[in-house]
This record gives structure tokens, sequence and C-alpha cells, in this order.
């Protein structure tokens, strides 16, 4: 196995390759304005740190977000274009988990990320490795008893610490592409069925066509 992981759900642009037993090389910058432009330059940087080409890779792991419709999407396509390109298997992974699983924890607790607007991604776990409740997106106000006192890491918990008031603040921040090849590689050599590369919005885009829109048809 040579796995390429990538995602772009969070402001980090992160790449990683994993061989099916270590993590290669990985790389990540954080710029929630750049990710088409950083993306394809980290996968470069990350391929030849590792010494090896893109031809070589088995599989692409990408992170389906919860995330912002624009910053998400140019992970997603990229690593489907790559699946294409290169005719191999393209697998989805909730960027939450894998924000989980560099947290490492042992205990109940919760990822919570930046989703603007005044809300948050976010989701409980009963561990490092295991989920509670599907991903969702809701005004911290609107969790204070739901958080209050549990351990929490992520941006969102980050900004919110009056209400993630058990906020870790030693715990991973935005996503690290290293720890979601790590949970790829293992879930795929337990022979569990990943997510299709397909993406989690939670919500719809803010671009959207105006109500009033008036259709214009030469005469």
């Amino acid at each position: 196995m040579l796995l390429l992981a990538l995602d772009t759900a969070t402001p980090a642009v992160t790449v990683a390759l994993h061989d099916g037993s270590r993590v290669l090389a990985a790389a990540g910058e954080v710029d929630a304005r750049r990710h088409g432009e950083l993306l394809l330059p980290a996968v470069d940087r990350v391929l030849a740190e590792a010494g090896h080409t893109l031809a070589e890779v088995t599989d692409v792991v990408v992170g389906v977000g919860p995330g912002p419709y624009t910053g998400l999407r140019v992970g997603l396509v990229t690593a489907t274009t790559f699946g294409a390109a290169l005719d191999v298997p393209v697998h989805g992974l909730c960027s939450l988990d894998g924000i989980a699983h560099a947290a490492g924890l042992t205990e109940p607790f919760v990822v919570a990320t930046d989703a603007r607007r005044k809300e948050v991604y976010w989701a409980r776990y009963e561990d490092a490795g295991t989920r509670l409740t599907e991903p969702a997106v809701d005004r911290p106000a609107d969790l204070a008893e739901q958080v209050a006192g549990v351990p929490a890491v992520g941006a969102g918990a980050l900004l919110y610490d009056t209400v993630f008031t058990g906020v870790l603040r030693d715990g991973p921040v935005h996503q690290s592409a290293a720890a979601l090849a790590e949970l790829a590689a293992r879930k795929l050599a337990a022979g569990e069925e990943l997510l299709p590369p397909r993406p989690l919005y939670l919500r719809r885009p803010d671009a959207q066509v105006p109500a009033n829109y008036k259709v214009v048809t030469p005469q």
C-alpha cells in the first residue's frame, strides 16, 4: 500500500503519504483562503520527501468534511481526479474523525471546528476511535449544556471556550493528513469499508441564485 491522504475541510491544507505501516512524509499549511493554490505543491513536496512518485500511489483518502463549501471541494475534486487518473480507489473519511484520532484520547470528548457564521461543526466521541454522534452544525450557545466541562479539541472549541469549557489547549486544532492516513490505513487493514468521496456540507453554500433573478432572452 502507498496511501496518499489529503484534507482541505479546515483552514489547514494538509497532505501525507503512508505505506501501510507508517507515515513516510507529511506537509501542512494553515491558510483558509489558498486551498487551491497550496494543495498540489504540498502533494509534490510530500512525494519528493518520501522518494516516491504519484504513479506509485495505490490508494487515495480524503477528508469529506464537514467543512465550508469552497475549501472542502478543493480536496475532494483533487482526490477524485487523482483516483481517475491513476485508476486507484478513493476513500472518504469524516474530517472530525481525523482530528479525534490525532487527539488520541481514551475518554469521552468533543471535536469542534469553526463553521463560520458563528457556528461550529462538531461531534461527540467515546474515545479517539469511536464517534457517538453524527456530525452536526450548530451555534455554540445551543450546545452549552451538552458540552460544558467535557474535554474538547479543535479550532471551534478554542474559539468558543466560554461554551466548550473543557477545551484542551494542547490538543489538535486543525486537521492533520498524517492522522487521517493512519486512521484510514488502520481501517483498511481491518477490512472496514470507508465513506465514498462525497462532501459532507451540512448546510447550503453561501453563493446562491438571487430569488428575484430575471432571465433576459434576446429579441
